[in-house]
C-alpha cells in the first residue's frame, strides 16, 4: 500500500530565524496602511488565520484575502537570499527527505500554514523544494484550519497519483497543532521537537511517536514503512 507523506516547513525543516515574522510584519503594513504593532503568532497557524488575527490583534478588521495575499507574496518575494544566508535547514532534513523521496510507494509532499509562493521561496533558498512534490501539497491560502488542508493534500494527491481512497496519510511538523491537525483528519503524525515545543508537549497533544530532530533516517524509514503495510 502506498504512502502520503506531508511535511510541515518552518521549524520542522528549516529554521527561518525571524525571516518569517518579517515577512507578516511587511504583508501586514502594505495591507493595513500602517505598521505593526504586535508581531505575528504563528506556531503551526495557517497564513490566512495569522494575518486576520494580526488584524484583529491591532483593533482592526480584517482586509480581505484577496487583498492580503497580494501583499504577502510580495513580502516573501524578495526575502529568499536573506532566508539563505540568516536561516538553515535543519539537522538531517536533507537525508530524510531524499530517503523518503525514493523510498517505492512513498508520495512526500507538503501541508504548510505558508500560502504556497512563500513555501517555495524557503525551500527554495535552501535546495530542499526539489526533493518534494510541490503540485500535490496543501498550503495556507487554501484554509484558515489546518485539519482541512490534510483533506486538500490528500484528495490532490490520491487524485494526481491514482492512490486509493483508503491510502494513509501521516503529518510531519513540530507543533501541537500539527498533532491535532492530524487527529482531527484521522491522519497519522510523527511530532518532531525541532521548534519551540518540547518532546513533552507534544506527547501530551496526542503524538504517539516524537522524535528530537530528523537525524535519525533509518529510525523514521521504518516507522513511516510501518504505517503502509
Amino acid at each position: 500500500m502506498p504512502l502520503i507523506v506531508l511535511w510541515d516547513i518552518d521549524h520542522t525543516l528549516i529554521e527561518n530565524s525571524g525571516v518569517s515574522k518579517e515577512i507578516y510584519a511587511a504583508a501586514f503594513a502594505a495591507a493595513a496602511g500602517r505598521t505593526a504593532v504586535h508581531p505575528a503568532r504563528t506556531e503551526g497557524r495557517t497564513d490566512r488565520l495569522i494575518l486576520a488575527e494580526m488584524f484583529r490583534d491591532h483593533g482592526m478588521q480584517p482586509q480581505p484575502w484577496e487583498q492580503i495575499l497580494p501583499a504577502l507574496e510580495a513580502a516573501g518575494a524578495g526575502c529568499e537570499a536573506d532566508l539563505a544566508r540568516r536561516g538553515r535547514a535543519l539537522p538531517g532534513v536533507r537525508e530524510a527527505l531524499v530517503a523518503v523521496a525514493d523510498e517505492p510507494g512513498m508520495i512526500s509532499s507538503v501541508l504548510t500554514g505558508n500560502i504556497a509562493a512563500n513555501a517555495r521561496v524557503k525551500l527554495r533558498a535552501f535546495g530542499l523544494d526539489v526533493l518534494l512534490d510541490m503540485e500535490c501539497g496543501a498550503y495556507g491560502e487554501q484554509s484558515e484550519d489546518r485539519a482541512a488542508l490534510v483533506k486538500v493534500a490528500r484528495d490532490h494527491i490520491q487524485e494526481v497519483h491514482g492512490l486509493p481512497h483508503d491510502t494513509p496519510v501521516v503529518l510531519i511538523g513540530d507543533t501541537p497543532r500539527d498533532v491535532q491537525a492530524a487527529l482531527d483528519s484521522e491522519a497519522h503524525v510523527v511530532a518532531v521537537a525541532s521548534g519551540i515545543h518540547s518532546t513533552e508537549d507534544l506527547s501530551a497533544a496526542g503524538a504517539s511517536l516524537v522524535l528530537p530532530d530528523l537525524r535519525d533516517t533509518a529510525a523514521l524509514l521504518d516507522h513511516l514503512r510501518s504505517l503502509a503495510p
